[in-house]
Formats: C-alpha cells, sequence, structure tokens
C-alpha cells in the first residue's frame, strides 16, 4: 500500500461563498424577519389610501416603445416575484450597518413616491385587455388599480435590490452565473411591469432613476483617516 493510499479523501462540503451566504443569513435573522413583514404588510394600507384619495390623476402618455410591448400575462408570476426578491438584500445582510442601509433607502424611495402619488398623481391609459374574472390578472386588476403610476415604486425596488445584491454577491465571491441570474431577475420584473399592463415607459424611466440613484447612494463610504506625513529631512 502506498503513502498515497493512506491519505484521507477530500472532505466535500458547500463552497466558501456558499458558506458566506449562509452566515450572512444567519446574521440577524430575527430582527430581518420581524423587520421586512412589518415594512411589507405596513406599505400596502398606505399605498392603497393614497390611490383612493388622492385627486384627479393625470394619465400618462403612451410611447411607441409601450405599443412594441405585447401583453404577456403569464409574466405576472415574474411581476409578483418582487415581493421575494426585495427580501433577499435584506437576508444577505450581513451586520446592522448594511441592513440599515438598504433599509433607509427603500423607506426614502417610498417617501419619495408616495409624495408624489399624493401631489401629482398618475394613472395608465385603460389598456383593453383580457383579463378573465377568477384569474389572479383579474384579480390585480381589481386590487391594484391603474393609479399612483409615476414614478413606478416595483420598478425602483428593483432596481434598487438587484444593486445591493449585486454588491453582496460580489463581496462573497460568487459565481458569475449567479451574478447574472440577479440582474436577468431585475430585468425581468421591470419588463414585466409593462407586459401586465401596470406601467408604462415614463413611469419605468423614473423608477429606474430611483432605483439608480438610491443605489449609488447606497455605496459603503471608506473611511478616511488623516495620515501624519513626517516632512523630509533637510
Amino acid at each position: 500500500m502506498t503513502p498515497s493510499s493512506l491519505r484521507d479523501p477530500p472532505l466535500s462540503g458547500p463552497q466558501p461563498w456558499l458558506r458566506a451566504l449562509g452566515r450572512r443569513c444567519l446574521a440577524l435573522w430575527p430582527l430581518k424577519l420581524v423587520g421586512n413583514t412589518v415594512a411589507t404588510i405596513g406599505f400596502f394600507p398606505l399605498y392603497f389610501w393614497i390611490m383612493k384619495n388622492a385627486g384627479q390623476p393625470w394619465t400618462l402618455p403612451l410611447t411607441a416603445f409601450d405599443r412594441l410591448i405585447a401583453f404577456w400575462p403569464a409574466l405576472l408570476p415574474v411581476y409578483l416575484s418582487l415581493w421575494l426578491y426585495i427580501a433577499l438584500p435584506v437576508f444577505l445582510a450581513k451586520d446592522k450597518r448594511e441592513l440599515s442601509s438598504f433599509a433607509l433607502g427603500c423607506a426614502a424611495m417610498t417617501f419619495i413616491s408616495l409624495a408624489v402619488f399624493w401631489f401629482v398623481p398618475t394613472a395608465i391609459p385603460n389598456f383593453t385587455i383580457d383579463a378573465t374574472p377568477g384569474t389572479s390578472l383579474h384579480f390585480l386588476k381589481m386590487v391594484d388599480a391603474a393609479g399612483n403610476a409615476f414614478p413606478s415604486l416595483h420598478v425602483s425596488f428593483s432596481v434598487l435590490a438587484c444593486v445591493v445584491l449585486a454588491r453582496q454577491l460580489r463581496d462573497v465571491a460568487a459565481p458569475m452565473w449567479l451574478r447574472a441570474f440577479n440582474i436577468a431577475w431585475a430585468a425581468a420584473i421591470v419588463y414585466s411591469t409593462m407586459a401586465v399592463r401596470q406601467h408604462v415607459l415614463v413611469d419605468v424611466l423614473g423608477g429606474l432613476a430611483l432605483g439608480i440613484g438610491f443605489g449609488l447612494a447606497s455605496r459603503p463610504r471608506r473611511s478616511t483617516r488623516a495620515v501624519a506625513v513626517r516632512p523630509e529631512p533637510a
């Protein structure tokens, strides 16, 4: 028997990036669970109250791009997957600082959007679509009416989550396919907002600007400490 045959077999286990993601999920998980649940549930009453009580909405114009987007009701699950997607940066936050940064970004975007919804109410055009009674699409159209259109919070939440998730995945050295999947998921949600006739290009662009702006603002700031420079000897 050769010495090499006496060596222990290589240990098999999760990849380092998977273990790192697992540690991130376990950090502060009770706070994350309660906070995400309260924030999600608390958002909807105020959102629908403003939709019901704001003034007469201005109907947003259709563009040539909107007319190119085919009605695709099969993308409704993708549209609704936002509420799972936006929870991922919360549960992957490594500490209170990262968690607070994302939460404050979402809160600020919500505040700005709700203020616009109240003072400048907008609505999408009345599309003629086949939403058969009893289907999930019909329920969505009955509950989430055409108001509160600009800017699209659905889009801004997706973009902010995508930016933060990209940063988190990069920090744990996640594989490129996972990083690409993150971008593809966010892009699919953005596209679905138009494909299920919940938004048009104008409010999608508004949501993109809001999400990108807060995504850039949420970047961790590097601490700059003053370094004492000794004078060169004469």
